[in-house]
Parts: structure tokens; sequence; C-alpha cells
């Protein structure tokens, strides 16, 4: 089943000029590009984003960080989407996350962490609502679809 997720190159990937490195990974490893926005996000869009983490200490500082500057915000898009992603963005902390990771080649802030990739189908789908309008979204096969995708196989039969 083809999946979507919400990346979001945040302001410290912007500002190091990743964006075109983090772009490529993606785009390598065979996911399709749907959407895209570049936005200073409102810091009430930020809160909104984070609600769940109001409570904790690191949350004002993220609103902080995360309204400070322009990200780049996009949905991707391939079956499994969601766990390649998050295998490729590597652990929260720069400074932790396995080389070869997106956040393990260029992080090692304990604060600013690169990149977002939603944690699962659900919070895809919510972060998506949150930031984009349907007609916003484009539906278009791959030309080399055939070469990139294959249904999936249970490994475990």
């Amino acid at each position: 089943m083809t999946e979507r997720t919400l990346i979001i190159i945040k302001p410290d990937a912007i500002q190091r000029h990743l964006a075109g490195q983090i772009i490529t990974r993606l785009e390598r490893k065979g996911l399709k590009l749907v959407a895209v926005k570049f936005l200073q996000i409102p810091e009430k869009l930020v809160r909104r984003h984070y609600a769940a983490h109001q409570d904790k200490p690191f949350f004002e500082p993220a609103v902080k960080f995360m309204s400070s500057a322009p990200s780049l915000l996009m949905i991707w898009e391939a079956d499994g989407c969601i766990d390649m992603v998050r295998k490729m963005i590597g652990s929260t902390l720069g400074y932790e996350a396995q080389p070869g990771t997106i956040r393990g080649n260029f992080g090692c802030s304990q604060r600013y962490n690169l990149i977002h990739g939603s944690d699962s189908p659900e919070s895809a789908q919510q972060e998506i609502e949150l930031f984009f309008e349907t007609e916003e979204i484009t539906d278009y096969e791959f030309s080399d679809a055939q070469w990139l995708y294959s249904p999936r196989i249970n490994p475990k039969k």
C-alpha cells in the first residue's frame, strides 16, 4: 500500500545549505515527491505541529527554533515510505545517529536535528492535513516505476 509522509527540512538544514543533499537522498531511494512548500512556519502552526510535546522542556525552544527561519515542507510517497524515511533520517540527536543516516552524516547538535519525518501513518495524515491542502498534492506516475517498485514480499512466509 502506498504511503505518504511529511518531511520538513528544518531551518538549521536550510541555513547550512543541506536541502539539496537531503532531497537527493530521498530521490535516489526511489521516493516520489508529491508536494512542496518553502515557508517560515508561523509560531501558531508550529505549536499545533508539536502539541503532543507541549509539557516537555524542549517544547518552547523547539517552537522558537522552527518559527525562526524558513523550512522546506514536502510530502513524499512510496510503499512503506514512513519506515524507510525514519531509517534514513536516523536517531533524533545527531551525535547519536548512525553514520550514513542524514542526522548521522550532517548533525551533531543536541537541539537542532535538521529534518522531521512523520513517525506513523496516523501522524503523517494529521501532519499533511496541517500543512497542505488536498489540491496542493499532485498524483502522477514515474515512467520508471516498474524498476523502482515491486509488490512487498512477506519475508516470514
